[in-house]
């Protein structure tokens, strides 16, 4: 009786050793069968710019970046553009305020590019980390030495150099109507990550209004 209990357990294990087998191989093949692979590692740069979330614990040391504010005269995306009367598509958002009113550093960052000589006028481009913060139409021109590149605003006392680290808040130049305008505002652009954001969204975040994160 003694022995036929050992055969039995032996034959079980092997029975039990042999179906762990044919399941494992069955699991097998049916991936393979089904196609299935590692997944992928989606990089941030793939992502359409619509899914790219904005919100942040950080809005406080943001600045709205204009003062004596009237309103928005134009706002992202396409619209009739008011020079051509053709649709265009508009990548920023336009400030209204009266001639020569201070605009403000939206956040902290490095003054990357200094501009005069495009439709968008005596500008101002300065990085915050992955964003880009873009100034348009402002009073002044751009000069150079042999110290570099720089803005000058003399009424308004203002001389920013390219590569110069500018604060949250500072007063960085002043409304005009330089470049292709049809009256004084400010055209605000944002860029995150190479793609442009609307800035609409960004203010409604830093007013709280947005979906918190």
């Amino acid at each position: 009786m003694k022995r036929v209990i050992q055969a039995f357990k032996k034959n079980w294990k092997r029975s039990k050793s042999n179906s762990f087998i044919l399941l494992s191989l069955a699991i097998i093949l049916t991936c393979i069968c089904l196609g299935v692979e590692r997944p992928q590692t989606i990089k941030a740069q793939e992502l359409p710019k619509e899914s790219v979330k904005v919100t942040t614990s950080s809005w406080k040391y943001a600045t709205f970046p204009i003062e004596n504010f009237q309103g928005y005269t134009s706002f992202f995306g396409y619209r009739v553009d008011p020079i051509t009367g053709k649709q265009q598509f508009h990548n920023g958002l336009d400030l209204a305020a009266p001639l020569g009113s201070y605009v403000r550093n939206w956040w902290a960052g490095q003054i990357v590019e200094l501009s005069d000589n495009t439709n968008c006028g005596t500008s101002i481009t300065i990085q915050s980390g992955h964003w880009q913060h873009i100034y348009c139409h402002l009073i002044g021109h751009v000069e150079s030495n042999a110290d570099g590149r720089y803005l000058i605003d003399r009424h308004g006392g203002i001389q920013l150099w390219e590569g110069q680290i500018v604060p949250s808040g500072e007063r960085i130049a002043r409304v005009g109507m330089t470049g292709r305008t049809t009256g004084p505002h400010l055209h605000w652009g944002l860029i995150y990550n190479d793609s442009y954001i609307d800035p609409a969204v960004v203010i409604r975040q830093m007013n709280g209004e947005g979906s918190k994160s």
